[in-house]
């Protein structure tokens, strides 16, 4: 283990085994899978750091919607009321979370910090805030987006106006009449600049490094992502082949307004480097307007603005930081080898270790589907190896 974490006691005094499954977490994929796992006959309990479900959401931005569509949004048994948008804003996925753990009494035990775990012999052992805890499977359930991550850009210290993530956007009105540069042309850019393109702002710029893959949230009055299941069981080049086609018509060729070209196609990048397809409602329109400029990287700041890659500077009031999350597992699992150079899980689903036998992942890649369908696939899954195992 690393010279930082401590060493999980040994023997004396470790707590009764679970003979069941603990989840950590208790976010859309951790309520999923301990549905799936009671359904199943398993002994579950959760662990959730945090004081109340769906912190998360309640700290994004005002503005956030699911770009997922509400019928494929939802958790089982639990539907959102009429009336809800067909992409439900953040307050009706709060509302909706809870719903499900409550209509399905789902054991949550709140303001657990799981700060490490450790194998012994036929268990697992868990050392937390509120003692150690011990059972036969884990299922780590924290997200892959639970800490924002901003690069440690040359001279930002200096730099003398405002520089945030855009998990922490707030409100689009905020950004009115001011110059705004969006760094990064994924998921959480797009999202960023769909909002701000409704805005009487100065100049936006898009800093990209690469292109995305772009669709849009409609076409006419068909919302995209209803199509999403059928796309999901198309191999993947074709899948590829189909999301390219359908942005080539809808935008046109984007690379005149500067865009990359993605190096890769949407379907691929989802397992390859576990990159979201971005969704446009306005950004698009706004680049082609001029509305949005398209730049090269960013290269470092200065006091009075933020120096490119081609040399050329610009001078924003706020940059938004759309440069993707990290999961913070290493302390929890350090020295176990289950996470690459990024902090991701190696495993996800229902595919496990076999060296490390009876802990899983779930929730820890995007999906064509979305988080909440996938959520329910991966519960299913590992709910079924789990209860095969105790056969």
């Amino acid at each position: 283990m690393g010279a930082e974490a401590k060493a999980l006691p040994s023997g004396v005094g470790e707590p009764a085994i679970l003979d069941g499954a603990i989840v950590i977490g208790a976010g859309a994929a951790g309520l999923a899978v301990a549905h799936a796992l009671a359904g199943a006959g398993v002994t579950v309990q959760m662990l959730e750091r945090e004081g109340r479900l769906a912190e998360p959401w309640h700290r994004r931005h005002d503005n956030l919607h699911l770009n997922t569509h509400r019928d494929l949004s939802s958790l089982p048994g639990v539907s959102y009321p009429a009336g809800t948008p067909a992409f439900p804003h953040r307050s009706a996925v709060i509302r909706h979370l809870n719903d499900f753990a409550k209509t399905h009494r789902l054991p949550i035990s709140f303001g657990v910090v799981v700060e490490g775990i450790e194998f012994r012999n036929d268990h697992w052992l868990l050392r937390t805030n509120a003692g150690l805890k011990a059972a036969r499977y884990v299922v780590i359930a924290t997200g892959r987006d639970r800490q924002p991550f901003i690069p440690a850009w040359k001279g930002m210290g200096d730099f003398s106006g405002s520089i945030i993530h855009s998990a922490d956007f707030g409100k689009a009105g905020d950004y009115a009449g001011k110059k705004v540069l969006v760094v990064g042309a994924g998921n959480s850019g797009f999202d960023a600049l769909n909002h701000l393109a409704r805005v009487e702002t100065g100049q936006m710029w898009l800093s990209a490094r690469n292109g995305p893959s772009l669709l849009p949230k409609r076409v006419g009055k068909i919302a995209v992502h209803r199509i999403s299941p059928l796309m999901a069981n198309l191999p993947t080049r074709l899948a590829d082949a189909v999301m390219a086609a359908t942005q080539r018509l809808v935008f046109g060729d984007l690379t005149k307004y500067g865009l990359p070209p993605a190096p890769a196609g949407g379907a691929s990048r989802l397992g390859s480097d576990y990159t979201a397809i971005a969704a446009d409602d306005g950004a698009v329109e706004a680049i082609k307007a001029g509305r949005i400029i398209v730049v090269p990287q960013l290269r470092e700041f200065r006091p009075d603005g933020v120096v490119l890659d081609n040399g050329q500077t610009i001078a924003p009031d706020v940059v938004i930081a759309a440069t993707g999350y990290r999961t913070g597992l290493e302390t929890m699992l350090d020295g176990l080898g289950v996470l690459d150079a990024k902090g991701v899980p190696l495993f996800n689903g229902a595919a496990n270790d076999p060296k490390l036998p009876g802990l899983w992942f779930t929730g820890m890649r995007p999906s064509i589907r979305g988080c909440f369908a996938n959520a329910i696939i991966q519960g299913t899954a590992i709910a079924r190896k789990i209860a095969g195992q105790k056969r």
